[in-house]
């Protein structure tokens, strides 16, 4: 009924140069709801909250509030209509008490009524079943109970839409539990909540509707109790059930035919990232990938097996010998190399040149005190920038002055300038044109066609089948499947990601 609905998103367009972030996103939010807000990187998620909270001006569209239209210029004009957002990084003041961070900026007078305060805050947690004390420092307390004092903070403020952001992504299971709890209990009095996450069994848990986005586009609602989560996973990726085809055929062939040991071996791996221990091997020769939806730890596997993560147990092996990585220089002394997902954060060093970053990684393997001289930097940095086809001006421009694909073939010569065994890249192509994409392929394909072990990892599951012998399929921070030869196609891989769901050929 209409009058259920507390808020409404019509037609929403927000753009940034270049690009359309938002087009005519529609979204509904009903009183007593649990609503997930899905998509795969770049559907436009983060855009719409950052609109409806008034981080970002909409460019187009209507929002409404109770059936009345609102303008939301400001997190202030959020905040006073009565949408409260909590996000993944606590936003509270650790150093203060629980008290103060839920009445902090709300108080009339700089005097205080520390003892009304304390007392309204013990009321709160009560009715809330939040185990803390008023007194408490906020910072003494866990992830999930500074989430829950953030979520009683936006209650007690008289919100009637609640955004969490995240919220479950640095939570165990037992906490998770307690989250859970309190949103149902929350639905109950009547609040709308918005619930963005990745994780698919927890949408399922605790969600009545899902809205799925896509490339900036709306793509549906949904009743959660009707939707297979199969299903799910082919709206968030945009592929049409009906139209898989199993002609995919991997390009590169694993070697365990030959016999040899894996190159590379762990077992029950895991890290301070939070996946699951997991077993892993690879071969000479062969390239294999973790596939997954966005957050379902794809990263945090390839980080842990490179001592990126803090690594909290299981054993390595290289070529059958039980070795130690506890960091990256560990790995990298092993013969491992890694380009990571974030080029821009984690790969590029913005103000050095080209050459200063293809030489980065086999200067630090030397050390500070056997630098590498001009003349082979030189050498090195003219051989890759030929080998690689890198468009730059001279081997001296700043890296930051070069396109997103050059700045990515960079640091795929730094890495391989180290000469790796074992190399792992994590979405080598993304944001890049489709030619530079197929050459870096055809680069993968050759390195293993010359006995480098390569782990490749894309959100494009037609590139996984493109390159890869063998995935490792992950879902909520687990591995939870391993295909190759027939099983290697995409129905089976969306299957798997939904947790065995068939994938029907009437769907």
């Amino acid at each position: 009924m209409q009058e259920e609905v507390v808020l409404r998103l019509e037609g929403i367009c927000k753009e940034f140069p270049g690009v359309k972030a938002l087009q005519d996103v529609e979204f509904t939010l009903r009183k007593g709801e649990i609503h997930a807000l899905m998509g795969e990187n770049g559907a436009g998620k983060s855009t719409l909250i950052k609109v409806l909270t008034g981080v970002y001006q909409k460019d187009g569209g209507n929002i409404f509030l109770s059936g009345k239209p609102v303008a939301i210029r400001s997190t202030q004009d959020a905040q006073n209509a009565g949408i409260s957002t909590v996000y993944q990084e606590i936003t509270l003041c650790p150093n203060l008490s629980v008290a103060e961070n839920m009445f902090i900026g709300r108080t009339k007078s700089i005097f205080t009524n520390w003892k009304k305060m304390n007392e309204e805050a013990k009321k709160l947690l009560g009715s809330l079943d939040i185990p803390a004390k008023p007194n408490q420092q906020l910072g003494s307390c866990s992830i999930a109970v500074q989430q829950m004092v953030a979520i009683a903070r936006a209650v007690d403020m008289d919100c009637k839409v609640l955004i969490l952001d995240e919220p479950t992504s640095s939570l165990d299971e037992q906490e998770v539990e307690k989250l859970f709890k309190l949103m149902l209990d929350l639905k109950k009095r009547g609040v709308g909540i918005i619930f963005v996450t990745h994780f698919l069994d927890q949408v399922y848990a605790v969600c009545d509707k899902i809205t799925v986005l896509r490339d900036g586009r709306f793509e549906g609602e949904y009743d959660a109790a009707e939707l297979p989560k199969v299903e799910l996973v082919s709206k968030m990726l945009g592929k049409d059930l009906n139209a898989l085809s199993d002609m995919e055929k991997p390009a590169a062939v694993s070697d365990e035919e030959n016999g040899g040991a894996p190159v590379f071996e762990a077992s029950g791996l895991e890290s301070t990232a939070g996946i699951a221990p997991f077993d892993f091997n690879i071969r000479k020769g062969e390239v294999n990938g973790f596939t997954g939806l966005l957050g379902s730890g794809r990263s945090e596997s390839v980080r842990a097996i490179y001592g990126a993560d803090k690594v909290l147990g299981g054993t390595v092996k290289m070529d059958g010998r039980e070795v130690k990585i506890k960091k990256p220089l560990d790995a990298m002394k092993l013969g491992i190399s890694y380009l990571p997902e974030d080029r821009k954060r984690d790969g590029i060093v913005g103000d050095l040149s080209v050459k200063e970053n293809i030489i980065l990684a086999l200067q630090v393997m030397k050390g500070m005190f056997h630098p590498i001289s001009r003349a082979d930097a030189a050498k090195f940095a003219d051989e890759y920038i030929k080998l690689l086809e890198i468009k730059t001006a001279s081997p001296d421009t700043p890296i930051k002055s070069l396109s997103g694909g050059n700045q990515q073939k960079v640091i795929l010569a730094r890495w391989l300038l180290a000469n790796p065994v074992y190399l792992i890249l994590d979405e080598p192509t993304r944001g890049i044109d489709v030619g530079t994409k197929l050459e870096i392929q055809k680069l993968v394909l050759k390195l293993a066609s010359e006995g480098r072990s390569v782990t490749f990892i894309s959100s494009e599951i037609d590139e996984m089948l493109n390159v890869c012998s063998r995935l490792i399929v992950m879902r909520d921070r687990k591995a939870v499947g391993e295909l190759s030869g027939s099983d290697l196609n995409q129905n089976k891989i969306m299957e798997t990601i939904a947790g065995g769901e068939k994938v029907h050929e009437n769907a």
